[in-house]
């Protein structure tokens, strides 16, 4: 990618080797190093992995199936990129997770391009792609797009496409505005006028990935974004310029099969009466009412999520791009004090205030459409992840300002002093903060003895299951002793991100202020993933799996003593279809509905009867009391324990 300066006939090399191999070489130990262990977590990771797995298994790619039973809630997008990963490098965790991971590369890359739109003119003139590496290191290295790329999860995809669909649709503007009014364009002849038909064919490309991966979700945002930002612009004329018809026809041609043949494969049957269901239903109730417009209003069947408060909602936002947020504040006022200069930024040539104002509306738009979509409706903690390649913009661009120097661009001081007054007052009592409390349970947290099991270390809270973290609250004193060598890690590299890095910015070193930030929040992450592969088996059963397969004949049953979330990951690591006891709700509850529905729902007395029978059984539990109780029917025996979690068999 070059750019010519007006000043110089030779074009400017924007895209920066140098840059590529920094933000590469951060994806490469934080997304690839990841990608091989843990395992699979029970609930939504090895869930989504599943469907993908029986698809591979059924050769069906419309319809989803989990454990045999029809499964209404996503769209396939997700599943097919893991079937897809599986079916080329064979049926294992990293082979699904791989697909997400290149996600996340083709992610950096779209936040860095971006970047260098929005940000080329403000950044050295030596290294114009400055604002677009430093939101592309942010991406890469805040904590929730980290976190919430340890399981398989669209919203990392949302970014993605929302991130393509903002650029997109700039470029597209301004190829179909007046010449007057494009950056850098001075007369007609300048420069040949280019169309706008292929980047708005993309955006409609981009769009229809959107809905099929998180659904009708994919065409609030981009539209909403476009409609808002030419309103704003007062340029809703140029729509009819931006090729809505063949743009439409793309989106169909690539979003409408899937949907057309799920409601024909899955049309309505009758239901259950006194359940909160209509009549009749299929695929189309479920998924395109109840799983969008219900969802939205919290009335969904059924209501098998955690709603965070609204306030929380906005704190955790600040959470996921720590520790970069601290540069938001000074960034934020920024773009505020653009927008207020609008009309003159529009109406100028002045390639400078043209893509400052382009800048400050569009990521001040794009943030603040996703936060309010959600604050109206039902939310979860990590809903807020496509809001988050914004917000990294907004800090990358006021870092890219701050290493201006005073005599090319004055108003560079006013960001380099920002990001030192934020960095000092808030980064750095944080970071001490943390540091302090995780070398005090590192140095006085008990040393367990060998062997000891993480759960009889835990307390129990099962109110906070129902959110992606709750399993946090569990952690006691007692259970810190087994994070030791994480809790040291994450001490050191906080010392790092805030004393550290402050001593360099005060020096006037930003690049590399910016880079030992960086370079020890990676550490922190690899430290946060080092504590996930120690909790796992609280959170996941693939070794009680592999103790199973061990033992598993032809005809031998697996069954979880519960809900289908509660051990999903045996089904993926076993290959088999599980029985559950008194598990028919959440996930297969509607599918179970279904002529074709496996009798994989029991009871109590169904697991008691089968135990006494002649198949041999390996039951996932939870509860030491089962095996007291089975005992009146039958021998039980112990095959393998972890995590709190007990194989039992018959046999």
């Amino acid at each position: 990618m070059h750019e010519t300066s007006p000043h110089n006939a030779r074009p400017r090399r924007l895209w920066n080797p140098v840059s590529l191999a920094v933000i590469f070489f951060l994806w490469l130990i934080l997304q690839i190093g990841g990608l091989f262990s843990p395992g699979l977590l029970d609930d939504v990771d090895s869930i989504y992995i599943e469907i993908a797995r029986e698809m591979l298994q059924r050769h069906d790619f419309v319809t989803p199936y989990i454990d045999g039973v029809r499964f209404f809630d996503k769209p396939p997008l997700m599943y097919w990129m893991a079937a897809g990963s599986m079916h080329l490098f064979g049926v294992r965790d990293w082979a699904a997770r791989l697909p997400l991971a290149l996600a996340v590369l083709a992610l950096l890359l779209a936040v860095y391009a971006l970047g260098i739109r929005l940000f080329a003119t403000i950044s050295p003139a030596e290294n114009p792609d400055r604002g677009g590496f430093y939101a592309a290191v942010a991406m890469a290295t805040s904590i929730g797009p980290y976190l919430y790329t340890r399981f398989y999860i669209p919203d990392i995809l949302i970014a993605l496409w929302m991130t393509l669909a903002v650029h997109l649709f700039l470029i597209a503007l301004n190829r179909v505005q007046p010449v007057h009014l494009q950056p850098g364009r001075t007369s007609p002849a300048s420069q040949p006028q280019k169309s706008a038909l292929l980047p708005c064919l993309s955006f409609a490309a981009v769009m229809a990935a959107n809905v099929l991966t998180k659904g009708l979700i994919g065409l609030v945002f981009p539209i909403g974004f476009v409609l808002l930002y030419l309103a704003f612009t007062k340029q809703l004329r140029a729509l009819l310029k931006l090729h809505p018809l063949p743009s439409a026809l793309v989106f169909l041609a690539l979003a409408a099969p899937w949907h057309i043949l799920a409601a024909l494969r899955t049309p309505a049957i009758p239901l259950p009466a006194n359940l909160g269901l209509p009549a009749t239903g299929g695929w189309a109730w479920f998924y395109l009412y109840n799983e969008h417009i219900a969802r939205f209003l919290s009335k969904r069947i059924p209501h098998d999520y955690g709603q965070t408060p609204l306030l929380l909602f906005w704190v955790y936002l600040a959470i996921w791009i720590t520790p970069w947020t601290v540069f938001l504040p000074g960034a934020i006022a920024g773009h505020i004090r653009n927008l207020r200069h609008r009309a003159a930024s529009i109406t100028t040539n002045t390639l400078t205030l043209a893509r400052e104002h382009e800048a400050s509306l569009s990521l001040l738009l794009w943030s603040l459409l996703v936060m309010g979509f959600f604050s109206l409706s039902s939310r979860q903690e990590y809903y807020s992840i496509p809001a988050i390649p914004a917000l990294c913009l907004m800090a990358g661009g006021l870092l890219a300002r701050s290493d201006q120097s005073p005599d090319s661009m004055p108003i560079g001081v006013d960001a380099a002093k920002s990001a030192l007054r934020w960095h000092l007052y808030l980064l750095v009592p944080l970071t001490t903060v943390i540091a302090i409390a995780c070398g005090y349970f590192a140095l006085t947290a008990p040393h367990p003895a060998p062997g000891t099991d993480l759960a009889s270390l835990l307390n129990s809270n099962p109110d906070f299951y129902n959110l992606s973290l709750g399993h946090l609250f569990d952690l006691t004193g007692d259970a810190m002793g087994l994070f030791r060598a994480p809790l040291t890690a994450v001490a050191l590299s906080m010392l790092g991100i805030g004393i550290g890095s402050y001593l360099l910015r005060r020096r006037s070193f930003t690049y590399a202020a910016n880079l030992v930030l960086a370079a020890a929040m990676t550490v922190s992450l690899l430290a946060a993933h080092e504590g996930l592969v120690r909790f796992y088996p609280i959170l996941g059963s693939k070794d009680l799996a592999l103790a199973v397969n061990q033992e598993l004949r032809p005809g031998d049953r697996v069954i979880i003593d519960g809900w289908l979330s509660s051990g999903s990951s045996i089904l993926f690591y076993t290959g088999q279809q599980a029985g559950l006891v008194n598990g028919r709700i959440y996930g297969p509850w509607y599918g179970s509905f279904w002529p074709d529905a496996p009798p994989i729902f029991g009871t109590d007395d169904g697991l008691r009867q089968a135990w006494t029978g002649s198949q041999r059984i390996f039951l996932l539990t939870f509860s030491k009391q089962r095996a007291a109780d089975l005992a009146r029917f039958a021998p039980v025996h112990l095959l393998a324990t972890e995590g709190g979690k007990f194989i039992l068999s018959n046999r």
